[in-house]
């Protein structure tokens, strides 16, 4: 009798030659946790039917399910079909819904099908078809020798839609209950930090809620998972507040310049950009959003001397004694941005990106950042000494939280600032 695991089997010349990087079984192992269900173990394999039917037959021995991931298409490399009959000593057979599945999707294409469009169709005999709203291809479900076998298409977007009917069988073979799953994104602390923090708390952390972090860029994701039943779950969501509090964004897939767009359309407030050294990435990011333009006013990227002058008014005579990444340019941008502008809050940005351009006074690395409003405008320096496109993405994330931080009336300076040696 197999083991109640769950198998989770790839398959894809293209996933191991590198062209499609392997997304679907995040996405899988995800919706299978909220269902209370966890996969024991994955592998991904090339169109290859000797390796495919030794995979299958392992795990068809041990798992309880086994959720296999592409091959389904129209060509001759979608074996999956074809190697799950094998498996099972069954034939494949033309199975008439998903027939008929076929010749619709085709239809509302204006398309003929053909024989390989309608190969899609031919599935293991005793086969239970999983409906596909988006793509051609069905799925289907096959029990072999005590293992539910599901199948799946390798589309991501096909993959997703199909998705809960995949966990609702999976929780009909093998049970399980609902799950609450809390995910908090933050930014300005590390995961080293973050765990510290926990650790050096005194409160009690159940052994049945399960703390995760996942680290991004420029984001960190802390994850709390119990059962929906668990009596302690809100008391821990509480201590996570509590520890994180004004690095917490929001929940879910929270970005924090979506933090940042909220607030400032429930204060009914605008933002202007002038950017140097980050070349319009703050800009960029708060647009990436939608919604954008009801909170987003201009982005200036000025990023020559002679334009910081004519387009923002800093004056020449700064340039020349300060130099363009000093605290008086950034001071003029910004100041220049909201006039222009007429935004309510704003952020400037000057610095030595790298790998090139920096001093003994100001070496690569250095930025200034000013933000704030008219009467209510603050500056800062440091030095972020690391390659071009990570200084970038630094700088131009923690403009925009310092922006949210001044709106909330957040502390001004984050951890992540005040404890840098400058």
């Amino acid at each position: 009798m197999p083991d109640s695991d769950i198998d989770l089997l790839l398959t894809g010349d293209e996933l191991m030659s590198g062209d499609t990087v392997d997304s679907n079984s995040a996405m899988i192992a995800q919706a299978l946790m909220l269902s209370g269900q966890k996969i024991a173990q994955k592998v991904t394999l090339g169109d290859e039917r000797k390796r495919l039917m030794a995979a299958l037959s392992e795990s068809t021995q041990r798992a309880s399910v086994l959720i296999m991931n592409g091959g389904l298409g129209p060509t001759q490399d979608d074996l999956t079909a074809e190697l799950i009959a094998a498996a099972a000593g069954v034939p494949l057979v033309l199975h008439p819904d998903a027939e008929q599945h076929v010749r619709r999707w085709c239809g509302e294409r204006s398309i003929e099908p053909n024989d390989a469009n309608l190969k899609q169709a031919w599935l293991p005999e005793g086969a239970e078809l999983i409906d596909n709203p988006v793509g051609s291809a069905v799925g289907f479900a096959l029990d072999i020798a005590g293992t539910l076998v599901l199948t799946t298409p390798g589309v991501p977007s096909e993959l997703r839609a199909m998705l809960p009917a995949v966990c609702a069988r999976v929780t009909h073979k093998l049970g399980g209950g609902e799950l609450y799953r809390l995910r908090l994104q933050t930014f300005g602390i590390g995961e080293s930090t973050a765990q510290a923090l926990i650790d050096d708390d005194k409160t009690h952390w159940p052994d049945d809620v399960v703390l995760g972090f996942r680290a991004g860029m420029p984001q960190l994701e802390i994850k709390l998972t119990a059962s929906a039943d668990t009596p302690d779950v809100q008391r821990c969501r509480q201590t996570l507040e509590r520890l994180f509090g004004d690095h917490i964004l929001g929940e879910d897939d929270t970005t924090l310049a979506g933090a940042v767009q909220a607030v400032l359309r429930n204060q009914g407030k605008k933002l202007v950009t002038a950017e140097s050294c980050t070349g319009g990435l703050i800009a960029s990011m708060m647009t990436a959003e939608a919604g954008a333009s009801s909170v987003f006013e201009a982005g200036f990227v000025t990023y020559a001397n002679d334009i910081k002058q004519s387009v923002l008014g800093v004056s020449e005579a700064t340039l020349e004694t300060d130099g363009a990444v000093s605290e008086a340019v950034v001071v003029q941008m910004l100041r220049g941005a909201l006039q222009r502008s007429h935004a309510d809050i704003g952020i400037a940005v000057s610095g030595i990106a790298g790998p090139g351009g920096g001093t003994d006074d100001k070496p690569v690395g250095t930025v200034w950042l000013a933000w704030g409003s008219a009467d209510d405008l603050h500056t800062w320096h440091t030095v972020l000494p690391t390659d071009r496109r990570m200084f970038q993405q630094l700088v131009a994330a923690a403009g925009l939280d310092l922006v949210r931080r001044q709106l909330l009336g957040l502390p001004r300076l984050p951890h992540y600032f005040s404890r840098r040696a400058i």
